[in-house]
């Protein structure tokens, strides 16, 4: 009983520790993408609502995706 609960918890161990790289992953992607908004000297709000547009567009597709799989 000791092995499978040993095994138990290493499994949850890796598994706890994947789910928080991929969050860490997909946070420094949308970082990213965000830093490049605040990084442009828009003419206009036009043109940073069109980024932001951009940004909002890939998150849903990507959410789209996520939830297809």
């Amino acid at each position: 009983m000791d092995d499978r609960t040993a095994f138990m918890k290493e499994v949850q161990t890796r598994f706890e520790k994947k789910v928080k790289e991929n969050e860490i992953s997909v946070l420094e992607h949308w970082k990213e993408q965000l830093d490049k908004i605040l990084a442009m000297k828009p003419d206009g709000i036009a043109s940073l609502q069109l980024q932001i547009k951009k940004t909002s567009e890939m998150m849903g597709n990507r959410i789209k995706i996520l939830k297809k799989a």
